[in-house]
């Protein structure tokens, strides 16, 4: 069946931004918007370095080192190497960019292992969120060239609730740009700040794995010319879900565009993704579309399912003109965007406006 259009046709110039190139050692500059008024100057570069080479020998001290409110762009500048802790970035510093010396997504690692269950040492457990290895609370935040993962055993046997988050958005104007995002359930939370905000992200060229529900949360995202890869469970089972949006009524889910998904899994294994109505909210409206994106035999002939007795039907899921063997035609089962429901699901409309460039 074709999924019926909520909106007219509109035309729209082609996204510049779909092709963003990047060139090795240049921010991309995203305009400013509301920013907050300064309390003190940065210094436009801050290196990070294990050796001790540099500013700072952790990425958190770095981000600590940068003034509330900052009005204009720092660069965090890491040095290859793995740094085993946990980073926040509060919401009072934006403009902040977290940025691999090196081309490589791989040479520069940020791990932490906590997980949902896991105890605090205060008392209680992290949660979900909290479980996060790298946490972005502040508007107009870039990361380029590496790698957020969290590597919680999920064989441990004391811990039930296994969700373990390697990178957690809850803000507006996120560029996540060559980047890995390495975890098993529950790796990439892409969310807003509060459920009436908007929290738009754009991921370019990443490699995002995971098992269970590894991309989820209620961000407005384009995935965009990335790699996502299915893992086995701990057990070595197969089986999962790519996607669960928790998107709001009248606001834009996920977009996965120009990709690939595949992995070393069972053949029809893995759902594209179900619906997220966290807490029970009934007044979501969860949101994945998979577009021109070439799906592997993983992926099942019926994509999509129900979650926590919600349908994932009265949500908004399709396809268009996805390929590979996990593809298929259009049904009752596999809704497909119409060539002219297609012109209103682009990168721009996703993006509302905004627009990172090189």
């Amino acid at each position: 069946m074709t999924l019926s259009p909520r909106r007219p046709r509109r035309r729209r110039p082609a996204p510049l931004i779909g092709s963003l190139a990047l060139a090795t050692g240049v921010g991309l500059a995203v305009a400013p918007a509301h920013a907050a008024t300064p309390t003190a100057a940065a210094a436009a570069t801050i290196v990070v370095a294990k050796d001790g080479s540099g500013t700072y020998t952790t990425v958190q001290a770095a981000v600590d080192a940068v003034p509330a409110n900052n009005p204009s762009a720092v660069t965090i500048s890491v040095k290859p190497g793995t740094y085993r802790e946990t980073v926040k970035v509060p919401a009072n510093k934006p403009h902040i960019r977290l940025v691999g010396t090196t081309s490589s997504k791989n040479d520069v690692t940020i791990v932490y292992n906590n997980a949902s269950g896991t105890p605090k040492p205060g008392g209680g457990t992290y949660g979900t969120s909290g479980s996060a290895t790298v946490a972005i609370e502040a508007d107009d935040f870039q990361a380029r060239n590496l790698q957020f993962v969290n590597d919680f055993n999920e064989g441990n046997t004391s811990i039930a609730d296994k969700q373990a988050v390697a990178l957690r958005t809850a803000a507006d104007r996120i560029v996540l740009d060559n980047i890995g995002a390495v975890g098993d359930q529950d790796t990439l939370l892409l969310d807003s700040a509060s459920k009436d905000k908007v929290g738009r992200v754009y991921v370019n060229n990443a490699w995002i794995q995971g098992n269970v529900d590894f991309i989820f949360g209620r961000a407005s995202a384009v995935i965009n010319k990335s790699a996502i890869r299915l893992v086995k469970r701990y057990d070595g089972s197969s089986g999962g879900y790519v996607a669960a949006p928790s998107t709001a009524a009248g606001k834009k889910g996920f977009l996965f565009i120009n990709s690939n998904i595949t992995g070393d899994v069972s053949s029809r294994s893995f759902y594209l993704g179900r619906p997220w109505h966290a807490g029970g909210d009934a007044s979501l409206d969860p949101q994945a579309i998979v577009r021109n994106t070439d799906l592997s035999a993983a992926i099942k002939t019926t994509p999509w399912t129900d979650m926590s007795g919600f349908s994932w039907k009265d949500d908004r899921f399709a396809e268009y003109k996805n390929t590979g063997a996990g593809s298929g035609a259009a049904s009752t089962d596999r809704p497909q965007l119409t060539d002219a429901q297609a012109a209103d699901y682009e990168i721009a409309d996703w993006l509302g406006g905004w627009q990172p460039s090189s």
